[in-house]
């Protein structure tokens, strides 16, 4: 039950209560399209040692839902910073436990598998610690004076979509490609998947790069945070 309370404060505390009650986080649309997503992710996992045209359709609808919750976000005015870690920590988690399938299927490539994890995670942690410091909502939302490539990396949604499936359609396809070549695309007899893969090559390279920028920026803003706590003190 509410309190009585009397006066303007009162109403004010009832109104506040009201919409608290009202209003349930874990409930809001991009939320419920997060906990798709995982759901998607955990059928894909389940798939990948015996099916792998059904683990990649599920990885991939995964992946493509993130388009989804954060259109939703804005167009519901349901952007919330449970909302951006739920992203964040979907994406990070998906392509970690693809990397470490693709590390029993390649085991010669396993260091940099490991690498390629390591990077990610690493990066994207450091990066969103470090803009929710600055005030931000979401690791999305960066200041646009700082690093130009992040700049269009993020405020570029096209560039941002791109970059994001051909990285995911990168380790996708090299996982396909253990159990086949996929059908012939071509008079040589070149697979789909193998074509894919040599497309999506530059872009998860160029993925990384953007980790690794994306590691040393967040490094200089918490290192910038820390300095004026500092001086703060003095």
């Amino acid at each position: 039950a509410l309190p009585i309370l009397k006066g303007p404060q009162g109403e004010s505390a009832v109104a506040a209560a009201t919409a608290t009650m009202e209003e349930n986080i874990f409930l809001f649309v991009p939320n419920l399209i997060g906990y798709a997503r995982i759901l998607f992710a955990f059928i894909a996992f389940y798939f990948m040692p015996t099916a792998p045209l059904t683990a990649s359709f599920f990885y991939l609808l995964s992946g493509l839902l993130d388009a989804f919750d954060g259109h939703a976000a804005r167009a519901l005015n349901q952007g919330t910073k449970f909302g951006a870690m739920l992203d964040m920590l979907t994406d990070r988690c998906a392509t970690m436990c693809l990397l470490v399938n693709l590390s029993l299927l390649y085991p010669s490539w396993t260091i940099l598998f490991q690498l390629s994890m390591t990077i990610d995670v690493a990066s994207h942690w450091l990066h969103l610690h470090s803009s929710t410091l600055k005030g931000s909502d979401s690791h999305k939302t960066i200041d646009l004076s700082g690093n130009p490539v992040l700049r269009l990396y993020y405020t570029s949604r096209p560039v941002l979509f791109a970059m994001c499936a051909g990285n995911e359609l990168f380790y996708c396809t090299l996982y396909l490609l253990h159990f086949s070549e996929g059908p012939a695309v071509s008079l040589g007899g070149l697979g789909l998947f193998r074509l894919l893969l040599w497309f999506c090559t530059p872009i998860a390279l160029s993925k990384t790069l953007i980790s690794i920028i994306h590691l040393i920026t967040a490094s200089r803003n918490m290192a910038a945070l820390d300095a004026i706590e500092r001086a703060k003190k003095k």
